[in-house]
């Protein structure tokens, strides 16, 4: 890699970022990883043993968050897109091997998020046995509110998630239920990647997930946190 500090781009690179409460800046965003069936209910409804398995992980692309209030697109090539609701965890400082008890310091804030999932894609890539990137990854496919400072909301362990489509109460759950805690989170993940200022963690889903047609309205949030809404526009 050049060392030039006059060598120029060949075009100039987008930087992802999610808004930030109080504030006219906003929070840039390296990568986002996500927590797999973090609550015991909704293992149980897909089918899995929840028995404090070791948290498995995988990632959505940066360009793939949209703001709260945007339109969802329904995403192509997939007929069985469900919602997830998620507290989203944003890390102002990084760090490898970080303690369970020392991860709350790396912590910049909280927000909500969507996990949105083309489900079918998903299911059809696990009976092959192939990587499932295809069901998570795609564009449109993280909703994100923007992120409250942990100066401000402190760090919620528990408090009621939820989330409604046209009004109806679809999830529903406690933080309190997780599997493994946000700094627990933390401490798994940072032995895997070197986490960075920048990163934002989806910290996994209750039960009640479930498909959703152009037209709904989604609304959900986390208490103490805050709260999202998108609508589901038309296929592209």
């Amino acid at each position: 890699m050049s060392s030039d500090h006059n060598e120029q781009y060949v075009f100039a690179p987008a930087v992802p970022s999610v808004a930030v409460s109080g504030s006219a800046q906003r929070f840039p965003v390296r990568r986002v990883y996500c927590v797999g069936r973090n609550y015991a209910d909704h293992a149980r409804e897909m089918g899995h043993d929840p028995d404090r398995e070791p948290p498995f992980f995988f990632t959505k692309h940066p360009d793939s968050l949209i703001a709260s209030g945007s339109v969802f697109p329904y995403p192509s090539e997939s007929n069985d897109v469900h919602h997830e609701i998620e507290l989203v965890v944003a890390i102002g400082r990084g760090g490898r091997n970080i303690a369970a008890e020392d991860a709350l310091e790396h912590v910049f804030g909280y927000g909500v998020g969507l996990d949105m999932t083309r489900r079918d894609l998903q299911g059809a890539a696990k009976k092959a046995g192939r990587p499932w990137e295809i069901g998570k990854a795609f564009d449109a496919a993280a909703p994100c509110s923007e992120i409250v400072p942990a100066s401000g909301s402190g760090h919620p362990a528990a408090g009621e998630i939820w989330l409604d489509v046209n009004g109806e109460r679809r999830q529903q759950g406690d933080l309190s239920s997780q599997i493994w805690s946000v700094p627990e989170v933390i401490a798994h993940l940072s032995r895997y990647f070197a986490l960075e200022a920048g990163d934002l963690i989806f910290t996994g889903t209750p039960a009640g997930v479930g498909a959703v047609k152009v037209g709904d309205r989604l609304e959900g949030g986390v208490a103490g946190v805050g709260s999202i809404a998108v609508t589901v526009g038309e296929k592209r």
